[in-house]
């Protein structure tokens, strides 16, 4: 990480600063300064209030009393689980879990920090993260502004990622096995889809569409097993950029042409492949589109269309969990159903049980239905 930046002056009037959040969040109700004389049980009551503490103390300081938070939030969900009458299904299960991790987040998020215009924090020993927030939020400003520590820390982090990039063996040997992931753009951390991509027959090698292509990696893959010309579309813009910068790190970006749209190319392609969000649920900020899908909107219109771009004899390539189904949110004759209806025909299925650290975490809320994943990759063609 970077070394502290020199000490910069602080703004005029904190409380007047313009509110910033990626994420979407609201400006809390109120705000009031914070500094290090702040004990830890006293910004957790203002936390859980909704009241922003914008942080005039040391930065160093600011990320302890973070952690402080976040074990104090850790709490509340044990005690309200003992405190139920009943077990919980596992789709209730499911929107506690996430309304707790909500609620966390919210508290969280109301530890604040100023920035200055260019970027730099006006805090004692604060570090230089001005090449973070630009590679995240574009190039500086003219307005200084108040954001959320937590999404500070975060775009530090998508930083980091970016830099070492993940590796994906499918795509071969280092060091040209790695996709670098944007900030906003889902990491392909579980690489078992990325496997069932890689070892599944290919239909053709002429031409291929790739789906929400995400950071480019399953567009990549598909170029080095030799498909000659791929069409990735996306209608998120730092997703395109994202699998541009990944695909002239691969050497691969001549094959593959990417498209700013809502699922289909125009045109018809011998083999369509798509890995949506698994989960059917709201998503509370623009990374989480591509955990959840709300109603099935991806998957249903993936299905829904897909007849219409397949050529004659193609392939469509549906790849997706089934934790959706061990949570009581989509049962497989939903989804067999939407197949169907589709005027579509499952051709083949491959399985593979996931890697993750989560799916063997018997500490996991959700570690029941983890335990008993599969991914697969659907094989689905046009029915007779």
């Amino acid at each position: 990480m970077a070394q502290p930046t020199q000490q910069h002056p602080p703004v005029t009037d904190p409380l007047s600063l313009a509110w910033r959040s990626e994420s979407g969040a609201p400006a809390p109700r109120r705000v009031v300064l914070a500094d290090d004389t702040l004990s830890a049980d006293a910004a957790y009551r203002l936390a859980c209030e909704g009241t922003g503490l914008l942080w005039q103390g040391d930065f160093h300081n600011a990320r302890q009393l973070l952690q402080a938070l976040g074990r104090r939030a850790e709490r509340k969900p044990r005690k309200a689980a003992k405190a139920a009458a009943t077990p919980p299904t596992p789709a209730q299960h499911f929107h506690l879990h996430r309304q707790a991790l909500g609620q966390r987040a919210r508290t969280l998020g109301m530890v604040l920090v100023p920035l200055n215009a260019d970027y730099t924090i006006p805090l004692r020993r604060a570090p230089d993260l001005r090449l973070a927030c630009q590679e995240a939020w574009g190039p500086s400003t003219d307005q200084a502004c108040m954001v959320s520590l937590r999404e500070l820390l975060g775009l530090v982090g998508a930083h980091e990622w970016r830099k070492k990039g993940v590796e994906i063996s499918a795509l071969g040997a280092p060091p040209h096995n790695r996709i670098h992931p944007h900030y906003g753009v889902f990491s392909p951390i579980r690489g078992e889809y990325v496997d069932l991509v890689a070892n599944t027959p290919l239909p053709s090698t002429t031409l291929a569409f790739d789906i929400g292509m995400g950071t480019g990696v399953l567009s990549a893959v598909l170029a080095r097993r030799g498909v000659q010309h791929i069409v990735a579309t996306d209608q998120d813009p730092r997703a395109l950029a994202c699998a541009r910068d990944n695909l002239h790190r691969l050497q691969v970006a001549p094959q593959v042409d990417l498209l700013q749209t809502d699922l289909f190319p125009p045109g018809q392609a011998p083999l369509i492949v798509c890995n949506p969000p698994w989960v059917p649920a709201r998503p509370s900020s623009p990374i989480e589109h591509a955990v959840y899908d709300e109603d099935s909107r991806m998957l249903r219109s993936f299905l829904s269309g897909l007849r219409a771009h397949l050529a004659p004899g193609g392939e469509g390539w549906l790849i997706l969990s089934d934790l959706a189904e061990h949570l009581g949110l989509r049962p497989r004759d939903a989804l067999l159903g939407w197949i169907a209806e589709a005027g579509l025909t499952v051709l083949g299925r491959h399985d593979i049980r996931p890697r993750h650290d989560k799916a063997s975490d018997a500490s996991d809320p959700l570690h029941a239905a983890r335990a008993q994943e599969i991914t697969s990759l659907w094989r689905l063609g046009s029915a007779a």
